[in-house]
């Protein structure tokens, strides 16, 4: 009794002294629950509602269980921080035969992919360490389980189908009574969760991050809370952007089905029936590297088009510079959330993928919604910035993000003499003045972003830069493109960088990418605001309008910098690689950058000084 008085006490307000004023109730660490020694360790198997290996049984999921040891001697009961994920037994590795050759005509079907080598499972006791240090001294238990048809969980890998949701759902349903809890894979004995509240929160990143999003698309009871951390959260939009077949960063050429064979590390006689189902079955049959089009294939694995089951309070992080999984992952996301009304904050850095909020931010979200403290955390500001140079722990507090006072303001390229067959640097300005002509761009893949942005003149590119700072420029928002382009060919690639000249650390606070788009023309024959589900031969010569958004952003240029816009074709970081020459030629009358600038156009024009 005294230890789960202890417990209790462990999640009543504290005080402490953060940035933004006093801090109360965080989870504090008690020493009764301190000795790993004592902690008790389960591993079982919860018995889901599908059965995705098609074997006729339900399939069961591989679930570990650290908690402290009161839970058994004094009958405290607490609640859980749960992650899931298909990388804890063994991933395939990135062999060369994993990902699909890029080196092809757009529209084209694309060379057969060769397989990688199957995962070799990764056998050990438990599942995963993750979170036991940090929260089990604190009063709750930590679970780990393995995806579907990873490590020894049954079932088939579907890279974001509706097993991937359920299964962690089965999970929360077994910590709460709804669902059975067995010693062995088939048969067993059950195991029954008597020590848990039913109150779960669940955390990860990447994958892992998505997974806590999936089960709270499901609506299931007793999920109160979510942390996800650069969750992908539409698989369109990892693999694809605006019509286009687009590789995350990092990994070109990679696809639905190669991460497919990265994670599926299940060893038994059932691989084959998945790999034939899902992989060269549902995948094949939808993925459409060919035309890149949104389909209800991607729709299924689009967690956007689910948004109305999740009620789970949600803290999510993201990086702005993360072009792995992309910040529009967390911002379309949280958008959704908040206008239904759904308790929703952000935390964005400006590093690369994953990166977690501080620790003090998630205590406070898990010991408000876990164990019910009234702390206040629903209050607090809805978003939270790491600023250029500062630490990631230390976050400057906002109304929101966007910023509230961030206004839309136009930007029109003027060519003078600098643009057109030489292809030099033109001016970025507020001022739209017409009569500026067309300017062409030759594609050429062999030549990357950051090359195309240095150099004097170049014809595979275009670049309009403004003025040099006179002071700091604050970005909050989503930048979007206008554009009117036509193509000497019926396919070409398009790709839009804003960037912050001179190019140093790739951070934007002194110069590197501020934020990007790419999108396909073809999808903007009907429709300027493009038909993705849609996609038409461009005729060649002719001009199709287009209109789309860049990725989120949020930094403060510096004194002294430039905003340049960089407008080329291919990427070779990201996109197919055509043969080099096909031209596009853009009608610069036509062309508009809408910037979502702090203090709108006033803070703008003021930053420029005079034009």
């Amino acid at each position: 009794m005294r230890t789960l008085l202890i417990a209790l006490v462990a999640a009543l307000p504290t005080l402490a002294l953060a940035q933004a004023g006093p801090v109360f109730g965080e989870a504090q660490v008690v020493p009764a629950f301190e000795n790993a020694d004592d902690w008790i360790r389960e591993e079982l198997w919860v018995e889901t509602e599908f059965d995705s290996d098609g074997d006729g049984a339900m399939d069961r999921v591989h679930v570990a269980v650290v908690r402290p040891a009161q839970t058994e001697t004094e009958g405290l009961t607490v609640p859980v921080i749960y992650e899931s994920s298909p990388y804890y037994a063994g991933v395939a590795g990135d062999a060369p035969g994993l990902f699909w050759n890029v080196q092809h005509e757009i529209g084209e079907e694309p060379p057969e992919r060769n397989r990688g080598p199957e995962v070799t499972l990764r056998a050990r006791p438990g599942i995963s360490g993750s979170h036991v240090q940090t929260w089990v001294p604190r009063g709750f238990a930590v679970v780990h389980s393995s995806s579907p048809g990873t490590g020894l969980s049954e079932g088939c890998p579907t890279v974001g189908g509706e097993n991937e949701s359920l299964a962690p759902k089965a999970v929360i349903d077994w910590l709460n009574g709804r669902a059975t809890g067995y010693t062995q894979p088939r048969g067993g004995e059950e195991v029954v969760a008597d020590w848990s509240t039913g109150k779960v929160g669940m955390t990860g990143t990447s994958y892992n991050g998505t997974l806590p999003l999936a089960a709270a698309t499901t609506g299931v009871d007793g999920l109160e809370a979510i942390i996800p951390i650069a969750p992908n959260t539409s698989y369109y939009h990892y693999y694809r952007s605006n019509g286009l077949v687009r590789s995350p960063g990092g990994y070109l050429g990679e696809d639905v089905d190669v991460l497919y064979d990265f994670i599926h590390s299940r060893d038994s006689d059932a691989r084959a029936t998945c790999d034939a189902t899902v992989r060269d079955g549902e995948m094949a049959a939808g993925m459409d590297r060919q035309s890149g089009d949104y389909n209800a294939f991607w729709a299924g694995r689009d967690y956007l088009t689910h948004i109305d089951g999740v009620k789970a309070a949600t803290l999510m992080a993201h990086g702005f510079n993360d072009w792995n999984v992309m910040p529009e992952h967390s911002f379309r996301i949280s958008q959704a959330l908040k206008a239904r009304g759904v308790p929703v904050q952000i935390y964005y850095h400006q590093a690369g993928h994953g990166g977690p909020p501080p620790m003090e931010r998630m205590n406070r979200w898990f010991t408000r919604y876990l164990y019910g403290v009234e702390n206040g955390v629903e209050e607090d500001a809805k978003a939270w910035i790491v600023r250029e140079g500062d630490e990631p722990g230390n976050p400057t507090p906002y109304a929101d993000y966007p910023n509230p006072q961030a206004e839309p303001v136009a930007l029109y390229p003027l060519a003078g003499e600098t643009v057109g067959a030489m292809n030099g640097t033109g001016i970025l300005s507020y001022v739209d003045r017409r009569g500026q002509g067309t300017a062409t761009v030759v594609d050429n893949v062999s030549f990357d972003g950051r090359a195309l942005a240095g150099a004097e003149w170049t014809e595979h590119r275009l670049l309009f830069v403004t003025p040099e700072l006179m002071e700091p420029l604050h970005l909050s928002g989503v930048a979007s493109i206008r554009l009117r382009v036509a193509a000497d060919r019926p396919a070409a690639n398009l790709s839009v960088w804003l960037v912050s000249l001179p190019w140093t650390d790739g951070r934007g606070a002194r110069g590197g990418i501020v934020t990007r788009g790419w999108a396909d023309p073809q999808n903007y024959v009907a429709s300027a605001e493009g038909t993705l589900t849609e996609s038409q031969p461009l005729t060649p010569g002719e001009f199709v309008e287009m209109r789309f958004d860049l990725q989120p952003d949020d930094q403060i240029l510096a004194e002294g910098q430039r905003l340049g816009l960089l407008v080329f074709s291919s990427d070779r970081e990201y996109t197919l690689w055509p043969r080099p020459g096909t031209e596009l030629t853009f009608d610069l009358d036509a062309t508009e950058l809408s910037l979502p600038v702090v203090g709108g156009r006033e803070a703008l024009v003021n930053a420029f000084g005079a034009e």
